[in-house]
């Protein structure tokens, strides 16, 4: 239940913000650190963490109240004016949903639509991380995680190649008169470059695919090692695809599904034991085959090759991911607590494209389009 006198969040200051623990699986992230709960208090904010949030992360309780938060049960953090999450809520916390709640976290609800249901259902005002968009078309609080994915995306494949785990036995870097690894990274964003820059480094053969000539070519002057940029193709992706060792799929369509570049047909093409990294996954997937799999049971071989699906890849080393995600997330929390939503907005006016739901509205077009709904522009949603 929220708390009694909580104002609207549109033109007041929201001056408690909720840090639950995340409970989707295995994610071991929290969406605060003690240094940002300090600086939250510091600005006369009350900071509620629920509990063992932050014990996957290595985050004491102790450490947050040394700051100042106060620790809390679930529910009292779910009642604070604006809560803090890494993950999109779990079908267990849709009943802490409500109308006067502005909620702050990663939604991805092209992949998830019965989370947006039920934001729309219970009119919550939810902003996610992955659609605040800069003029320059940069997604600042998607960027360090895409960074971390792309990076372990090398990782776990060159660990699935491995024959004690799956793979056709294979060593990224090849040695003496061994040919590589073939790589084919689909996306040149924040993640593909990353993956393809990591690869490369261990001396894979790397093809990095966009559509965009200009971002190839921006990212030219710094291409290391194996690592050949291409301009894509259907007919490119259906040469290089089935002679892959390890395919890695970035590509990402702000707020909407990511596009299928790989039909079943290629990946029936594919080697057996080939590896398919699709870090897309968390917005539908790039990969006709790939389905959403779990850092418990990462991986399903499927037509022979070993699919790698895991929707928060970042998950895995939850220290990193969490100081990280902190570093840019904190500015917004504190515009928003402290000013109320219209005047953050003006301030930071890169929040407008982070509405996802307001008052039982879609925001985002994108988020309309996966949904099958009407958007409204966000700042009539928020008059």
């Amino acid at each position: 239940m929220a708390d009694p006198g909580l104002t609207a969040p549109f033109t007041s200051p929201m001056a408690s913000i909720g840090v639950p623990r995340e409970i989707k699986r295995d994610e071991q992230r929290v969406a605060l650190t003690p240094d940002g709960a300090r600086e939250l208090v510091s600005h006369g904010m009350e900071v509620r963490v629920e509990q063992g949030a932050g014990l996957g992360a290595g985050i004491t309780d102790a450490d947050y109240a040394e700051a100042g938060a106060r620790i809390v049960s679930c529910e009292e953090a779910w009642a604070a004016h604006l809560v803090v999450k890494v993950k999109e809520p779990q079908p267990e916390e849709f009943g802490f949903l409500r109308r006067d709640l502005v909620l702050f976290t990663y939604l991805h609800l092209a992949a998830y639509t019965e989370v947006g249901q039920a934001l729309l259902e219970a009119g919550t005002t939810a902003l996610a991380y992955e659609t605040v968009q800069l003029d320059d078309g940069s997604l600042p609080l998607l960027a360090p995680m895409s960074e971390i994915a792309g990076r372990l995306a090398a990782q776990v494949g060159a660990h699935l190649l491995e024959k004690p785990h799956g793979g056709r036995g294979i060593l990224m870097g090849g040695c003496t008169g061994v040919r590589p690894a073939r790589v084919v990274v689909l996306g040149a964003g924040t993640v593909g470059w990353n993956a393809a820059r990591v690869a490369a480094a261990m001396d894979a053969e790397v093809f990095l695919l966009d559509r965009s000539p200009q971002k190839l070519r921006s990212l030219e002057a710094d291409r290391r090692g194996r690592l050949v940029s291409l301009v894509s193709s259907k007919g490119l992706i259906e040469r290089l695809i089935p002679g892959a060792d390890l395919v890695i799929g970035a590509v990402l369509t702000p707020g909407g599904r990511a596009p299928t570049l790989v039909e079943e047909a290629l990946v029936q093409q594919m080697r057996p034991g080939s590896v398919i990294v699709d870090v897309a996954i968390d917005q539908g997937g790039c990969i006709a085959t790939s389905r959403e799999t779990t850092h418990t049971n990462p991986t399903v071989q499927i037509h022979g090759v070993q699919h790698y699906a895991v929707g928060n890849m970042p998950g895995a080393v939850p220290f990193t991911s969490t100081e990280a995600l902190v570093s840019v997330t904190l500015p917004y929390i504190l515009v928003m607590a402290g000013r109320g939503l219209t005047e953050a907005v003006t301030d930071r006016p890169e929040l407008l494209s982070g509405l996802n739901t307001v008052d039982g509205a879609v925001c985002h077009p994108g988020v309309a389009k996966a949904l099958g709904v009407a958007p409204r522009h966000p700042m009539a949603c928020l008059r």
